[in-house]
């Protein structure tokens, strides 16, 4: 008797996509920004992601999967947009300059992880995704110009700025609680 191909199939998702269930969530919640919205993301892409499997031909299926978790995320949000999709994004809108000496590593040392993920949440979508797909996913820039769509000039582009807005916003909110300090 032959094999089931549906179980190979089955089998050979679970051994290369599956270990990156915990990627998956972490991209998608921080762009819902809830769980449990995150959740649903997460369900739908897998979904896509096991019906769609016999068109992945190799390569790394970690990148594959955070592009599906994105573009579910894109495609669910079109049916039911927040107030804060429909702001349009302005590069040059959004450009901070800081002319503080301090360096970046120093302003995220300093600051809790409660204020580094404030400062993450409040970033402009495109920036924060951008951020946690090479910060906390680890994607190289070409890794997330593939799973963003994004030419890697761009992906650069927005890293920068997404930093130079963490490091302004951390080193404000570190400003303000060193002046609020009771000595």
């Amino acid at each position: 008797m032959a094999p089931d191909p549906h179980v190979i199939g089955s089998t050979r998702f679970e051994e290369r996509v599956l270990p990156h269930l915990d990627a998956a969530y972490n991209l998608a919640r921080w762009l819902t920004r809830d769980d449990t919205d995150a959740q649903d993301v997460v369900q739908e892409a897998m979904l896509r992601a096991f019906r769609y499997f016999n068109s992945f031909h190799g390569g790394d299926a970690r990148i594959w999967l955070l592009a599906i978790v994105r573009n579910t995320y894109y495609s669910l949000r079109t049916k039911t947009p927040p107030d804060s999709m429909h702001e349009a994004f302005d590069d040059d809108v959004h450009t901070i300059t800081d002319d503080q000496p301090t360096p970046e590593a120093r302003a995220l040392l300093a600051l809790d992880v409660g204020s580094l993920q404030m400062a993450l949440e409040n970033l402009p979508h495109p920036l924060r995704e951008a951020i946690v797909l090479r910060e906390l996913e680890e994607c190289s820039y070409k890794e997330i110009a593939a799973i963003t769509g994004q030419k890697i000039g761009t992906v650069m582009s927005r890293l920068a700025r997404a930093r130079e807005r963490l490091k302004a916003e951390l080193t404000r909110h570190s400003t303000e609680a060193r002046r609020h300090d009771v000595q």
